[in-house]
């Protein structure tokens, strides 16, 4: 049942949200009533979901778990077709402010969009990864994350452990159908929940590793893993089929809930070939320019399709030859973070989110082996948690050669575009400004397009503006990252919507966007299990690129970079086809002072 505005339990999530928690426009009655409907909706649904309110930064419930069973789902499922139909009835989109308009559809479209996946994918019973969530996520996030004393979230992990073993347990009754990617990918994450709680965990908590507390919350843990990795092996991969292909109609509906860009998918694919091809010309340039410093003496390649390629392979391959080691990556990325914040500073980039809450740490071991880096951020409703910029070494089980391969391809030109795009100023700098946008609905119901559109948008930005000091091997770098999104992009769609093998998978990833083969086969893999998603990069980075182009145009020798990356900043998470509308807006009213 929904709450209705003005019955929420109690005023614990009003002082959650602090000072930011009702928006300037919704003074007015009526963004004021939309703004207390979400409220009630969003403390119903984590009430009824633990999970989701953990990841939103409420820690009120971080000693339960949500029901999973096929009837608790159901009614959840009940619960957001009652919000749609209720959220029309209760709130008058024509008296809303064209602000408070944008934040009803958002929510609208969010509720539709929930609705619609449920019934059209069956994600608990075909893919065994979603389980792994509730298996470690549920109590590392309490552990590194909330800004509760430690001894209360230790005592809230504690409780949870106790349930893991039920949620094995329903997961073995309600796991069917799945595909062969995604129970490969669920065992190594079973495989990983095993080594957390008989290693990791002991490391989170500062505890030793004969505390007898943990040892004792784990074994059961341990025993229901046990089992349920034996299941996976033995009982769900022999029947896990190759259906992983979601087939044209349903990827382009999904597609445009996901991007929501206003866009049709083969609009998006039309455009990432164009921008291929671009960038592929591009790289060309730039590796010509680099070829008698980086191979004195030796003739260029040929001018011809195969020798423009081994002509960028080559330029590639000799700036992954400058690179850290497996013991320095963390301090290497210290150093460049200094040097980028630096940059943006003197040449006012944007203003930086002030304080800074960004720590950069190496990434736990029991997360290591699919990317060099990531961005935990801080969660919408706990602000003053720090966010984790992880830099992973290579495993400890790897061989020389394949060190040596991964800190190639994450050399010291790949690990500042890294740290541009998770950290400075793309995924922390972006959603450091996004938790402070007074909006709550903005806040929960950010665009996964809007992300990561703006790390990639930033990539290209920052040397554009000059950071490296025009360095052509960090250029083609940048590039090859560049183009790495804009191929996803195409590979998204033709797994989906077409019949695209391996082997051509392969080929698009290697020859055209020069990926190790390593990464293509991880990239393969990570598109049969999931779809419409590695579209985003590609979608909004030319959403504000374009909007960039556009409203540059217009404003002619009064455009300031500064001031416009604060005014798409200051919208939130948005989705990429309101930008041009309210970054517009928000460069008629004068630049904020600064972000605090």
């Amino acid at each position: 049942m929904i709450l209705k505005p003005g019955q929420i339990a109690a005023t614990a999530l009003l002082v959650l949200l602090g000072a930011c928690s009702i928006p300037a426009h919704a003074q007015n009655p009526p963004d004021s009533k939309l703004d207390q409907w979400f409220k009630a909706y969003i403390e119903q649904v984590m009430t009824d979901e633990p999970m989701t309110a953990t990841r939103l930064g409420d820690h009120r419930f971080d000693d339960r778990l949500e029901d999973l069973s096929t009837g608790a789902r159901t009614r959840r499922l009940q619960r957001d077709k009652n919000a749609l139909i209720q959220l029309p009835v209760a709130v008058n989109y024509k008296n809303l402010s064209r602000a408070s308009q944008v934040d009803f559809e958002i929510l609208a479209r969010h509720l539709e969009s929930k609705i619609w996946h449920s019934e059209n994918f069956r994600t608990f019973e075909e893919d065994p990864r979603v389980w792994g969530e509730y298996l470690t996520e549920s109590v590392y996030l309490p552990l590194v994350q909330s800004t509760l004393p430690k001894e209360t979230n230790l005592k809230n992990a504690l409780k949870r452990m106790e349930l893991i073993p039920g949620v094995v347990d329903i997961a073995r009754k309600t796991i069917k159908n799945a595909s062969r990617a995604k129970t490969q990918t669920a065992i190594l994450q079973t495989q990983g929940a095993i080594d957390f709680y008989s290693k990791e965990i002991f490391l989170v908590t500062g505890r030793p590793a004969n505390d007898s507390e943990l040892t004792e919350k784990s074994k059961p843990i341990l025993d229901a893993l046990g089992k349920h990795l034996e299941f996976l092996k033995t009982e769900v991969l022999p029947t896990s089929g190759e259906n992983w292909r979601i087939g044209r109609t349903l990827f382009e509906k999904k597609l445009d809930y996901e991007i929501d860009a206003g866009l049709t998918a083969n609009e998006v694919l039309a455009e990432a070939e164009r921008e291929a091809l671009r960038v592929e010309n591009e790289m060309v340039v730039i590796a010509r320019q680099m070829w008698a410093r980086s191979y004195p003496g030796q003739t260029i390649p040929q001018d011809d399709a195969a020798g423009r390629k081994q002509l960028v392979v080559k330029a590639l391959a000799a700036t992954a030859k400058k690179h850290g080691q497996p013991d320095t990556l963390v301090r290497d990325a210290q150093s460049t973070v200094a040097e980028i914040t630096k940059f943006i500073r003197e040449n006012d980039i944007m203003r930086l989110p002030a304080p800074d809450r960004c720590a950069i740490i190496e990434m736990p071991e029991f997360m290591r082996g699919n990317s060099v880096a990531y961005l935990n951020p801080a969660p919408p409703l706990d602000i003053k948690a720090r966010s984790e910029y992880a830099i992973s070494p290579p495993p400890a089980d790897w061989s020389a050669q394949r060190v040596e391969s991964f800190l190639g391809e994450y050399n010291s030109a790949m690990l500042q575009i890294l740290t541009i795009h998770e950290a400075y100023p793309g995924h922390y700098v972006q959603l450091e400004y996004a938790n402070r946008v007074p909006s709550l609905i903005r806040r929960v119901l950010g665009s996964g397009t809007y992300n990561e559109g703006w790390a990639v948008y930033t990539e290209q930005t920052m040397l554009d503006q000059g950071f490296g000091q025009g360095d052509l091997g960090l250029r083609l770098n940048q590039l090859k990252f560049y183009l790495r999104a804009v191929c996803n992009a195409i590979l998204d769609h033709k797994m989906h919507c077409g019949e695209m093998t391996d082997e051509e998978a392969r080929k698009l990833l290697m020859d055209r966007a020069f990926q190790t083969e390593g990464e293509a086969v991880g990239k393969i893999i990570r598109s049969k299990q999931s779809s419409a998603q590695l579209s985003t990069y590609f979608v909004g980075r030319t959403a504000f690129y374009r909007t960039r182009m556009v409203i540059q145009q217009e404003l002619g020798e009064k455009f300031e970079l500064g001031r416009f990356h604060e005014a798409v900043l200051e919208q939130g998470s948005i989705p990429v086809k309101y930008l041009p509308e309210l970054v517009r807006e928000r460069l008629q009213r004068p630049r904020s002072a600064k972000v605090d």
